[in-house]
């Protein structure tokens, strides 16, 4: 197995010339798959990466648009500031978000492919919350760097693979480089997928998955807080 050839490789490395066998038999057990069934970590993974992905291009989308059909004006003579305006769009497209996640982990995962969910679903909507307070925030900022609904499309689509195959959602953060691992601290998406496995597969509660929620929280925060500036500069920009 693959673990049995990491130990005969150590005991190799520590013990050179060993011909000997093993005097032990290496036995797997997974712990909270013991089936080893692909369906429950692709199934909750596909839940993560959609919620990732129409995040970030619903809520830019949207800003986009306004700018394209010439609306953007209208929200010049408006009584609101731009980071109002901002959190119209966060909380407008993070509430149908929130709700499709909802009903796919209850209807699709948990009823149709019978995959159990260990932990706390208050806990997992409050953690999705954070996360979609990331993640919009991430899809206005680089709105507000596009000119066009096309080059929007183009900036954020490399971001989206990134964020979705090297967050540990397709495979193991731990059997990246440490300098990769590192860089992907940066991403909302890796911190929430860690969090959501942490939850729905071990059941953990607030007091385990705290640090994530906080790292969400800061990196939120960043976003939230530059595409805040780029977006006064665009309002007054049109004025």
């Amino acid at each position: 197995s693959y673990l049995q050839n990491i130990i005969l490789q150590e005991v190799s490395a520590a013990l050179p010339g060993t011909t000997q066998a093993l005097p032990i038999a290496v036995v797997m057990r997974a712990k909270f798959n013991p089936n080893l069934k692909s369906a429950w970590f692709t199934a909750v993974m596909q839940v993560i990466n959609n919620i990732t992905m129409l995040a970030v291009i619903l809520s830019g989308a949207a800003l986009i648009r306004e700018r394209e059909h010439g609306t953007i004006e209208h929200l010049l003579v408006m009584p609101v500031t731009p980071i109002e305006i901002m959190l119209a769009k966060i909380w407008a497209n993070g509430l149908v978000i929130v709700v499709a996640a909802i009903l796919s982990l209850l209807v699709v995962v948990e009823y149709i492919l019978a995959v159990p969910v260990q932990g706390s679903l208050a806990l997992f909507i409050l953690a999705t919350v954070t996360y979609q307070f990331s993640v919009t925030a991430l899809g206005i900022l680089i709105a507000t760097v596009s000119t066009s609904m096309a080059q929007f499309g183009l900036i954020v689509m490399p971001i989206l693979i990134v964020m979705n195959l090297l967050s540990g959602s397709t495979t193991p953060l731990e059997s990246m480089p440490t300098w990769l691992q590192n860089v992907m601290q940066v991403s909302p998406s890796t911190h929430f997928v860690a969090l959501s496995q942490a939850i729905l597969y071990r059941g953990a509660g607030l007091s385990i998955i705290w640090p994530q929620l906080l790292a969400l929280l800061a990196i939120g925060a960043a976003f939230f807080a530059l595409a805040a500036l780029r977006f006064r500069k665009a309002l007054l920009g049109a004025q």
